[in-house]
């Protein structure tokens, strides 16, 4: 079990404090919701934590087989709806380093890690992803 502790220090900015290893973010209200824009909203940690989830479970794949994905990218972008406010989609580009030659059988493990990391696991099904792989 992992515990955070988040505190909200007013004007629509949040703290959160990861306990184990005392690392804080700090959050803000987007521009469009009476915020600053000026730190990630809590949307914004939501969908790039499917990236990260994403990278890092590609990795633990990648271990095990024997390659790497170091340098590997991955661009998010998230798009809202209004009624109710939430987020309808998720774009994911998936970039890699340039020289990179993966096996076919390579690209497959890399694939399927990737569409099935627990935040990806987690997501509601409503929501789209779009995720694109540049080889």
């Amino acid at each position: 079990m992992t515990k955070m502790v988040t505190v909200y220090k007013g004007n629509l900015r949040n703290e959160i404090t990861h306990v184990q290893s005392g690392t804080k973010i700090i959050t803000d209200a987007p521009l469009d919701n009476h915020g600053k824009g000026e730190a990630f909203s809590p949307t914004d940690l939501f969908v790039s934590s499917l990236g990260a989830c994403m990278l890092t479970i590609m990795g633990i794949s990648a271990q095990s087989y024997g390659f790497n994905i170091d340098g590997t990218e991955i661009e998010t972008e998230k798009v809202m709806s209004s009624n109710p406010r939430r987020v309808a989609e998720i774009k994911i580009n998936i970039k890699f380093p340039a020289g990179s030659n993966y096996t076919e059988q390579q690209k497959r493990l890399i694939e399927s890690a990737a569409k099935t990391c627990p935040v990806a696991n987690s997501l509601h099904p409503d929501i789209k992803k779009e995720i694109t792989f540049n080889w």
